[in-house]
Formats: C-alpha cells, structure tokens, sequence
C-alpha cells in the first residue's frame, strides 16, 4: 500500500493568506502593495455601508478586488452573538445577495463583525451558504484550521508580523502543511503610520515559489477537494470527481490528480 499524504499546489508544503475587515479606502494602498508581490488576500465587506465616509463603493469592488476574494461582513456589523436568529440570518443573507450582485461571484466566506459568535451561528452558516468564517483570536502558530467555521488566524498585523513572517519562510519539514493567516484592518495603518509594516512584510514573504498564495476560498476548496478525492480502499488508485487538480505526495513523489481524472498511485513519476 502507498504511503500517501495531501500538499498544497505543485508539492507545496506552505500557505499565505491574508484577510481585511470592512472595505474602507485604505484598502485601496493595500491591494496595491499585495499586488506587487504576488500575494493574495481576501477582504469581507459590510454591504450596507457601502460608500459611506471612506468606505469603497460599489462600483469600484469589481476592479480593485480583481484576483482577490470578496467576502461577508453582514450588512450593518452588528454584534451577532447579541442579536436575534432571524437578525443574523438577514443580516447574512442580505450581505451575500448584494455582494454577489457586485462581484457576479458565490460569496462563501464570513469573518465575524466585532468578531462576535457562538455554537448557534455556527450552526446557522451552513444553511446560509457560509463555508468558513474568521475569528478574531491569533494562535501565534502556522496550523490548519480543524474548523473552517472557527477559523482562528495566525496574528494581528501588529503582533510580531515581520518575526512570524522569518519564521515561517524558514520552515522546511514537509511532513507538516503550514499556513500562515495574517488578518486586520487597512485603515489602521494609516492610524499607526506604519505601513512601512505590511510594505517590508510583503516585500520579504511575497513572490517565493515555495509558498501558495491563496485567498482564504481557495484553501477551503483545495482541502475539500481533498477530502473528497475517492480513494480505493488499498490507495493504490484515486479518482478526483472536483473541479480542481490536488496534488499527493505518494512514497516521496508528488503526483497531481486532475480534475475528472482517476489515476494509479504506484509507479508514479514526481510532478516536479
């Protein structure tokens, strides 16, 4: 029997992606900056708010967003884990109907306004057609979510980023898959004057062959697609019946299984 184990795209063993709240227009240097680097981000935005005071509106999202991904923030930001059920429900629904209608996309994706939760609206988000929700508690670590509706993010911009960021450039165990979530808001680096910050971060970490750049609905369909592959009960053959390549690392090789595709497991030549 094969030994085999997931990476990420080409045999990759490490992720960065990035996540800002609320759409205001210092989003539009960040973007900017991520862009020049190669590094993708994902941003949730409060639909109800759009365009008021400094806030992006609607008919710039589609451009300034491109290649990035725009995710739910609820209509207004109310504290959830306060409101009533059919509050959170319009709250959510409403924010995916006119983002979806702005970006011509499905928005899957939420990150906790005032990163407020609890048992109850995690249970809800399914229903709602949320598959992953950010929190707002860092780890300080590079793990894998076990719950993509818990989503619990590596650190603030502000705590130990450029540390973090050396850290984990310089990991090279590919027994482990890391990932590196970074999350906060564009406008605070224009109320700490630090954008020398994300700029040196972004120029150290940005446009590495060895890490995927993802936005955070990528990863949730890479590791489903995963999870989904349909395995023969010796390893030996898998069948991919999802719309994406995943690739395996089967005895030391990486092997990519395409999409549609059903391949045999042994004697396979490296990817690379």
């Amino acid at each position: 029997m094969p030994q085999v184990t997931m990476t990420f795209p080409e045999g990759r063993h490490k992720v960065l992606t990035l996540s800002y709240d609320d759409g205001r227009g210092a989003d539009r240097r960040l973007v900017d900056i991520f862009n020049q680097h190669g590094i993708k981000a994902t941003f949730h935005i409060n639909s109800g708010l759009l365009g008021e005071g400094d806030r992006i509106p609607a008919e710039e999202i589609p451009s300034l967003y491109q290649g990035h991904e725009v995710s739910a923030h609820t209509v207004t930001h109310p504290t959830i884990e306060r409101s009533p059920k059919e509050q959170i429900i319009q709250e959510i629904i409403e924010d995916r109907k006119v983002l979806e209608n702005i970006v011509g996309y499905t928005v899957r994706g939420l990150s906790y306004p005032n990163g407020s939760y609890n048992s109850l609206i995690q249970d809800m988000l399914p229903y709602l057609g949320i598959e992953y929700a950010r929190t707002v508690h860092s780890t300080g670590n590079f793990a894998m979510p076990d719950n993509f509706v818990e989503w619990n993010p590596t650190c603030h911009h502000n705590r130990n980023l450029l540390e973090l960021a050396e850290t984990f450039v310089h990991l090279h165990k590919k027994q482990y898959l890391n990932m590196f979530y970074v999350w906060g808001h564009s406008y605070e680096f224009d109320n700490d004057q630090n954008w020398h910050l994300i700029e040196e971060f972004s120029q150290y970490i940005g446009n590495r062959s060895e890490i995927w750049y993802a936005t955070n609905i990528e990863i949730v369909d890479y590791v489903n697609a995963f999870r989904n592959l349909k395995f023969s009960a010796d390893s030996r053959f898998v069948y991919n019946s999802s719309a994406i390549s995943v690739w395996l690392n089967v005895d030391g090789q990486v092997v990519e299984v395409k999409s549609g595709s059903q391949i045999e497991l042994t004697a396979q030549k490296s990817y690379r």
